[in-house]
């Protein structure tokens, strides 16, 4: 079978999408169908197995590509916003349309069953979740959003989805210091690294790859780092170690996802990189997004 990345090719020696036919081997080909998340967060995993690490994770109102599902209760799918593959419980596909209206644009949000804050909640979702809105009501001077399927949210947790809410992925990222570190985490009740630059970028309208490793390769520009020497770093600019990436707030200090703190946190970029390669991982480069959304230092 011809070499391929598991993560981004929905391709196994039995079963691949129909458009690799003729590109990668397999034993029988699918289109695949279109479904939509519809749980809060979705674990995703390289194998049909409970007892195995997650790679990423999937939000309420994602759109995915499913490819097989199981009787055991498995579906493989592909997500349709960053091409990630892999393994996700069956039961929380649903019909993908209508197609989401809005999308979720603070940290954490809660639905109510009713148009009223003072009902218990149905459940919380987080940032980047979509949502379909059917229309609005006035309770006790708070709008509310009125989803499809039954059930509501505060209207000034959600913006447009054809709009970019937030001008500044790094503000966006500070909003989320302290959720706690999860490996393969995306979402503001556990994240990594990666997952908090593409979760900030995201929240911009800017898409990028989910993995530290693929936004390394090519996510901006490379930036010439010369031994211990750094480039002269702008809010944005993103630093590289092997498995792990930071945002540079300003010069002098940075945000990230960090397994050592289980958290995100800011800290001096400088203490960071001594740190950081007293363990045995040397910054390994700097990559700078042109045109990215980003306030004033």
């Amino acid at each position: 079978m011809t070499a391929f990345d598991r993560r981004l090719t929905p391709a196994r020696g039995d079963l691949a999408a129909e458009h690799l036919r003729g590109t990668i081997k397999a034993e029988r080909y699918v289109e695949g169908t279109r479904r939509r998340i519809a749980a809060p967060v979705v674990d995703m995993r390289p194998e049909p197995r409970n007892d195995l690490g997650i790679d990423t994770q999937l939000v309420f109102g994602e759109a995915v590509t499913v490819y097989e599902e199981t009787a055991e209760g498995w579906a493989w799918v592909q997500n349709e916003a960053d091409g990630y593959v892999g393994w996700i419980s069956s039961d929380v596909l649903a019909d993908p349309s209508p197609e989401p209206s809005h999308v979720v644009a603070v940290p954490r949000s809660f639905v109510y069953p009713v148009a009223d804050m003072k009902h218990p909640v149905r459940m919380a979702l987080g940032l980047g979740s979509k949502v379909m809105v059917t229309g609005t009501v006035r309770v006790r001077d708070l709008d509310y959003g009125l989803l499809a399927g039954g059930g509501a949210m505060v209207l000034k947790h959600l913006k447009p989805a054809t709009e970019a809410p937030e001008t500044d992925f790094v503000a966006v990222a500070g909003h989320l210091i302290g959720t706690p570190y999860l490996w393969g985490g995306r979402t503001p009740f556990g994240i990594d690294c990666s997952g908090l630059v593409q979760a900030s970028l995201a929240s911009c309208g800017v898409a990028a790859p989910r993995d530290s490793d693929m936004q390394a390769g090519g996510l901006g520009e490379v930036l010439a780092v010369a031994g211990d020497d750094l480039p002269a770093l702008r809010r944005g600019d993103l630093l590289f170690w092997k498995g792990h990436v930071a945002i540079a707030m300003d010069a002098e200090r940075m945000i990230h996802a960090s397994g050592h703190h289980m958290m995100v946190v800011t800290e001096p970029i400088g203490a960071a990189l001594a740190r950081i390669a007293a363990a045995g991982s040397p910054l390994t480069g700097v990559r700078r997004i042109a045109g990215a959304p980003v306030g004033a230092q």
